[in-house]
């Protein structure tokens, strides 16, 4: 069997052990009850609207920061998911020696970690792109709203996918698949509020405060693709009422898009992130 139909079929069978996992159902849970919260939340926003509590261009900007607050929750549930699958997916398989048995069997163990990568992927990106565009029908059929590039927005939600996934798996070649899970996460949180922090040096012209969300952005770059995101999501009208550049310090709103040079070093990041847990899990006593 060649290494690529290996890969596609670690990846296949990943993708399927990921959907019968209760994290699936857990995941379903959330993003109906998110889904069915936002609904009302939107609707009350446009029934405001119609009783001319709010301009309709007021109505436009609540919608545009309230989906980007929606949107950060899906990326949390998405965040969650991953990264208590990429723990048991492959130091739970270790532990168990079912990994063992796999490569007992003429498979290289890059191989099997990158169907097992590929397989988390699809799953997780597919995750993001379906709840993603959800929300925004279910903002544009309540308030009319409808984002300026949704696209590139989901797009930037699932590379936030990648990087956090990636980021598990390296840790699950050493750790254990709760542990795993955790740091991942916690690391995920506190870049999240690095950011925040960057974002009110900025808005103060304090240089040293504003290196923390910068540094934080080129360690992990979830914060960084989530901004990104944010601003494919925001009406571009939002920025001018929140005062443009001063706005950076409101934690659920983007000043600027991502730049090439910003996304060159997220697909780096994850390439390297990915041959170091490559070069772990070869060098791992199974």
């Amino acid at each position: 069997m060649s290494t690529l139909r290996v890969v596609g079929t670690i990846a296949a069978l990943t993708l399927r052990e990921a959907a019968r996992r209760r994290v699936l159902l857990a995941l379903g849970v959330m993003t109906v009850l998110l889904l069915a919260l936002s609904a009302w939340g939107f609707s009350r926003v446009a029934a405001e609207s119609g009783d001319s509590t709010l301009t309709s261009g007021e109505a436009r900007l609540t919608a545009s920061i309230l989906i980007n607050l929606v949107m950060f929750g899906f990326s949390l549930i998405a965040a969650l998911g991953t990264a208590f699958l990429a723990g048991p997916t492959l130091s739970g398989e270790t532990e168990s020696g079912i990994a063992l048995s796999v490569l007992a069997r003429p498979i290289r163990r890059s191989a099997l970690l990158l169907g097992k990568w590929l397989g988390l992927v699809a799953f997780g990106c597919g995750f993001v792109v379906v709840a993603g565009l959800a929300q925004c029908v279910v903002v544009h059929l309540t308030v009319d709203y409808w984002p300026p590039d949704p696209a590139t927005a989901l797009a930037l939600l699932g590379g936030q996918t990648v990087v956090l996934l990636t980021l598990a798996l390296l840790l699950s070649t050493a750790i254990s698949p709760m542990a795993s899970g955790v740091v991942a996460v916690g690391l995920f949180g506190t870049t999240w509020i690095a950011g925040v922090v960057g974002g009110i040096g900025g808005s103060l012209d304090n240089e040293a405060v504003e290196r923390v969300g910068s540094v934080s952005r080129m360690l992990l770059p979830t914060d960084g693709l989530w901004r990104g995101a944010m601003h494919g999501f925001q009406d571009p009208s939002a920025l001018v009422q929140f005062g443009g550049a001063d706005s950076e310090a409101f934690p659920f709103l983007s000043v600027a898009p991502l730049t090439l040079s910003y996304l060159a070093w997220a697909v780096v990041w994850v390439v390297m992130v990915w041959a170091l847990a490559a070069v772990v899990f070869e060098r791992k006593d199974l």
